[in-house]
């Protein structure tokens, strides 16, 4: 290698900037979005289709709920939905009942929710403790076990 070709590998620039670009991976973004008609339906998805980088847009609207597919980072769909319907616009905050240990505790049971579906007390730091099980809860509930009859204590 001559001493010109290393002083210009030195000092030149690489050839395309993409290296330096964050790149969005494919995710699945579901949004909570007051939907009331067929016209509020059509404002989300034009919200969102006009959107760089999403693939597909799936609306349910007696769930309130949006789901958007591609790459896309979902702080910025949300947004986006925001602003271009002037309506309130937040994260998903619903998980299938059967995920959650305790779906009737005072911070996971939610009327609002859809059927099936309690709210997700894992991410709420507020609800959290009060949807896990005390020790003495769970030394009771497994007093008494159809699986093994003589595990229990009290007969």
């Amino acid at each position: 290698m001559g001493f010109l070709e290393h002083i210009s590998e030195i000092c030149s620039f690489p050839s395309s900037h993409n290296k330096f670009m964050k790149k969005n991976q494919l995710q699945t973004v579901e949004i909570k979005v007051r939907i009331d008609c067929e016209g509020c339906e059509r404002k989300v998805r034009k919200a969102v289709e006009g959107m760089k980088g999403v693939s597909s847009v799936e609306i349910e609207p007696k769930q309130h709920k949006v789901t958007v597919v591609g790459y896309v980072d979902p702080k910025k769909v949300i947004r986006r939905v925001a602003w271009k319907t002037g309506k309130k616009a937040e994260p998903w905050p619903y998980v299938p009942y059967d995920v959650v240990a305790h779906p009737y505790a005072p911070g996971a049971y939610d009327k609002k929710a859809p059927p099936g579906y309690v709210r997700n007390v894992v991410d709420d730091p507020a609800a959290a403790p009060l949807a896990r099980a005390s020790s003495t809860e769970v030394k009771y509930t497994t007093a008494f076990s159809d699986d093994n009859p003589n595990n229990c204590s009290v007969m």
